[in-house]
């Protein structure tokens, strides 16, 4: 509806662009592109539409990937409007906490970081953002590419989970930045972002977690509800019910997803994970830093 389409063809007419009839979701919209070039290339490069690159920027992820055992690669990940900051999207590199909480190298929930160098080594992570990311082409079809059932959002820790269950690592590769809008295409702030967010890391944690799922679940549930109680004290009933949605969802998607943890529980490299819980290292101990968190629970 932006005329971008129209742009793109007027001025770079040797792209080729793929054109939906509908929205297909982040998941399925790049499984259906990749899977049209499959044979073509070695290494597939996903960016989003509202990042901004920066010179020569490939280059140290190419150098990165030339490790046989590394199937992907991110840049750090800046803000576009305020330069100088860590983007939400990925930051300096995603890891995942003991009860599926994503945060990254230079952002934890919505606390962000001022980019003082202070990540700029090369580092092995439990994610890539699906922002930014050159991953292996062979790797992405032999885990199965995207879920397209997660339709957007975690779609990307999904398959980056898959991956290193494969005996494959994720790297950050800081040498190389690009700077993120965020939101361009559905705002922070939007209910059915708010859904997604909910609702794909419960399909997570059932898909990839190795224990057992019901203490898993119940002490998610717990934490679901106080999200709830703190929209309420902030007058956002609408999120509320996003909440109580997405867990309906899950439960009414629970075969399917039972199914396929089935399918991944066979011959699995352990992922790469932080032990403790994030959630008490930033509100309890008031760790705002991921350079304060206990690096001997990772």
């Amino acid at each position: 509806t932006d005329d971008s389409l129209e742009f793109l063809k007027a001025k770079y007419p040797t792209i080729r662009i793929i054109q939906n009839n509908e929205n297909y979701g982040f998941a399925k919209g790049y499984n259906e592109a990749l899977n049209k070039i499959k044979e073509e290339f070695e290494y597939f490069l996903l960016l989003n539409n509202d990042v901004e690159v920066t010179e020569n920027w490939i280059n140290p992820l190419l150098h990165s990937l030339q490790n046989e055992n590394v199937a992907a690669c991110q840049p750090k990940i800046l803000a576009y409007n305020n330069k100088n900051y860590f983007e939400h999207a990925g930051a300096a590199g995603g890891f995942i906490d003991k009860h599926y909480f994503p945060f990254c190298r230079g952002r934890i929930f919505d606390s962000l970081e001022e980019d003082d160098r202070q990540y700029d080594s090369e580092e092995k992570v439990s994610w890539t953002s699906g922002a930014a990311m050159l991953i292996k082409s062979k790797v992405f079809f032999e885990v199965g590419g995207f879920d397209e059932d997660f339709f957007a959002h975690m779609e990307e820790i999904d398959l980056c989970l898959r991956i290193q269950k494969k005996g494959y690592e994720l790297r950050c590769n800081p040498k190389s930045s690009v700077y993120h809008l965020g939101g361009g295409t559905m705002p922070y702030n939007s209910p059915k972002k708010v859904y997604l967010n909910f609702r794909n890391n419960l399909f997570l944690i059932i898909k990839n977690h190795p224990g057992f799922l019901f203490p898993k679940l119940l002490t998610r549930m717990a934490y679901d509800f106080l999200a709830a109680l703190k929209f309420l004290s902030e007058g956002k009933v609408k999120l509320i019910w996003c909440i109580l949605h997405a867990h309906l969802s899950v439960y009414k998607n629970l075969p399917l997803l039972l199914n396929k943890r089935k399918i991944l529980k066979v011959n699995q490299f352990p992922i790469l994970q932080y032990k403790g819980s994030i959630i008490w290292a930033f509100f309890a101990q008031k760790n705002k830093k991921y350079s304060s968190l206990n690096k001997r629970l990772f």
